[in-house]
């Protein structure tokens, strides 16, 4: 696959900032150019619309999910306790454009909100696939979920917390896929 020229790479990457960083209000044609440090019709001669970004944006994403869910797929400590591992990582390239998907689904872009169940659903799939039970496998998801979540948001509450604890929490991860594959 060819490299995309720079300036619709910059323009992108303006456009997944401000959804990051401001939501999709403000991630507007203008306010995309302007970031990127293009004109307005030098974005417009690689993204005709907004709906043109967004689905840049998704495209974009699948190739970082896909990398993702093969890494997950061949991890040598398995499946659940990398989407654990990896749910501690913020503000990774993968996280700028999950949260970027969430982002236009939250403004009504149907396919990002389409992608996000997708992701998740391979993400499932491949920790099912290892512990064998729905039940450990909504767990293992939960963990990871609750994991990202209390890291992503401002504060130190959760780094004051479990400072350090970490691979305590990815041992129990180990421990607990165990009992899926006993009880099927």
């Amino acid at each position: 696959m060819a490299r995309p020229p720079a300036a619709r790479g910059k323009v992108l990457d303006a456009y997944i900032a401000l959804l990051c960083e401001e939501g999709e209000r403000a991630a507007t044609l203008d306010a995309t150019a302007a970031r990127a440090g293009v004109s307005k019709g030098g974005l417009l001669y690689h993204f005709a619309s907004k709906e043109a970004l967004a689905d840049a944006v998704i495209e974009a994403a699948e190739e970082h999910v896909a990398r993702d869910a093969e890494s997950m797929r061949t991890a040598a400590e398995g499946a659940s306790v990398y989407y654990v591992r990896t749910s501690a990582e913020v503000d990774t390239e993968l996280d700028r454009h999950l949260v970027a998907l969430q982002r236009l689904a939250q403004a009504g872009v149907k396919a990002a909100t389409e992608k996000i169940e997708s992701t998740n659903e391979r993400w499932y799939r491949c920790i099912l696939d290892e512990v064998g039970s729905k039940d450990i496998a909504h767990l293992v998801m939960l963990a990871g979920e609750g994991l990202y979540a209390n890291l992503a948001l401002p504060g130190t509450w959760y780094e004051r917390n479990f400072d350090g604890e970490l691979d305590r929490l990815l041992e129990l991860v180990s421990k607990i896929k165990k009992l899926g594959n006993l009880n099927e």
